[in-house]
């Protein structure tokens, strides 16, 4: 049978005990969300870049199409095969070393499944500070952070994942590889191929490994808790904070009241942070490797400040490490909380931080007008323009009567981002959720762009068909 030999050709490849199918595959043929049921002929799980490329090599020849997955976190479907006779899962989980740390170019290169957590803590033993930091750091690896170009809680200071790679390690559709692990601040000598590769979901080429920037470690840090009546209180007190902190805010997080309300009632550990309700919620850290206290004089000068103009309703300062943490794991609870209420409808949207409020302005009452009863549950990351317009089913509604209007919400919220040059995907990617949505929401010159790029890297449609962008 065509099976039998694509399974032996792969376990030729990896190594017969790698290569899993049926029940042992079935772990890996899930979706976090439950909007897909995934499927399958293989999962493989290779332990090096040229057993990648032995499995790439082996599908060319058997023609079945690779599906890459690291960590299994994706949000839109990324990683959802779809072909129980063609698809293959290529599982990076074996590839989970740090290869190098580099102390004086203060990089780091890591293999695609090592977990966020583990980069993080092999940065800290070395005496640096990885800033790339998402709520799911335990699980996710950097294979999908790449893959999707991941955001996360510190985007406002460091970027996104793009902004912290300095060189990749990339398997083509063809099986060859591409060694680029330079660690080069400047690298002028062509186009700049990375960039295709960080955020293209596995459908340009696999990425096996990355160098990244590393920074000195935090020396003070400084969190608080801002009460607020409105999210142009917090656009304005976010820029005040940039600017007499010398741009060292590293996080931002606006959250609405019912986010909060949500956590509270639902996480453990979540506790009301004021005596009084308030509408809306801006969490902040100041940090910086420079020694000193300085930072608390900074926070304090802009809260006095923002009472002066009553900007704000009420503050918490956090003192302490514990204090800090309870407050970020109010932020942090945020998405489970959202998932013990029940069925809610996701949008991952992004906008110039300046139109953040004229936007919430439109889209919650078009939300409510459109779906009555609707509890829209907004928060994210204010300072860099990413807000997560989560939408709660009413109280009383069954979820799959209130998911069965998903698309009626998204039109309704994504048609007001498209009005305001805003983004659809800020930081989820587009996977196999929201590729249809392409056709409303990019040009044709984009889409043009991105078809053709496709077809050069990836001509037979190999990679991930299905996510990002439909295949030639």
């Amino acid at each position: 049978m065509a099976d039998d030999a694509i399974i032996a050709a792969l376990q030729s490849a990896v190594g017969a005990d790698q290569v899993l199918c049926g029940d042992a595959a079935a772990p890996y043929l899930v979706e976090w969300r439950g909007a897909f049921r995934p499927a399958a002929l293989a999962v493989v799980r290779p332990a090096d870049t040229d057993a990648v490329a032995a499995v790439l090599r082996c599908c060319c020849t058997h023609d079945c199409a690779v599906v890459a997955q690291s960590g299994n976190t994706g949000l839109v479907g990324g990683a959802a095969a779809s072909d129980a006779r063609r698809h293959v899962i290529v599982n990076l989980e074996r590839m989970d070393r740090v290869r190098e740390i580099d102390i004086d170019n203060a990089t780091m290169t890591v293999e695609a499944g090592c977990t966020l957590a583990d980069a993080q803590r092999a940065a800290a033993d070395a005496g640096l500070y990885f800033p790339l930091s998402l709520a799911s750091r335990d699980r996710c690896r950097i294979g999908g952070n790449l893959a999707t170009n991941a955001g996360g809680l510190n985007v406002v200071r460091y970027g996104n994942t793009r902004d912290l790679a300095l060189g990749l390690e990339v398997v083509l559709a063809d099986g060859r590889i591409w060694h680029n692990l330079t660690g080069l601040r400047k690298d002028n000598s062509g186009f700049d191929l990375a960039d295709l590769f960080i955020g293209s979901e596995g459908a340009l080429g696999i990425v096996t490994a990355a160098v990244f920037k590393l920074y000195d470690p935090l020396a003070q840090q400084v969190t608080a808790l801002f009460a607020l009546d409105t999210p142009g209180q917090a656009v304005t007190l976010q820029r005040r904070l940039i600017a007499a902190s010398g741009h060292n805010l590293t996080g931002c997080e606006l959250m609405s009241r019912q986010a909060i309300a949500l956590a509270c009632a639902h996480i453990d550990g979540c506790r009301e942070p004021f005596d009084v309700d308030h509408e809306w919620y801006l969490l902040v850290d100041l940090a910086t490797s420079a020694r000193g206290h300085w930072l608390h004089d900074v926070m304090a000068q802009v809260v006095d400040q923002a009472r002066h103009d009553g900007l704000l309703g009420d503050v918490v300062i956090a003192h302490d490490d514990e204090r800090a943490a309870a407050l970020w794991h109010l932020r942090e609870s945020l998405p489970p909380a959202q998932v013990a209420e029940g069925a809610s409808i996701k949008h991952d949207i992004s906008l110039p931080v300046s139109k953040l409020p004229a936007f919430l302005d439109r889209a919650l009452p078009a939300i409510r007008e459109a779906l009555p009863g609707v509890r829209p549950c907004p928060f994210g990351h204010v300072g860099d323009g990413n807000l997560h317009f989560n939408l709660s089913k009413p109280a009383d509604a069954d979820d799959a009567s209130f998911l069965a209007q998903s698309e009626m919400a998204h039109t309704v919220v994504h048609d007001i981002v498209a009005e305001m040059g805003g983004s659809i995907a800020a930081e989820h990617g587009i996977g196999r959720l929201k590729v249809d949505a392409l056709a409303r929401y990019k040009s044709d010159v984009e889409r043009d762009m991105m078809r053709a790029i496709k077809k050069a890297l990836d001509p037979d449609n190999r990679l991930n068909p299905g996510a990002v962008v439909k295949g030639p």
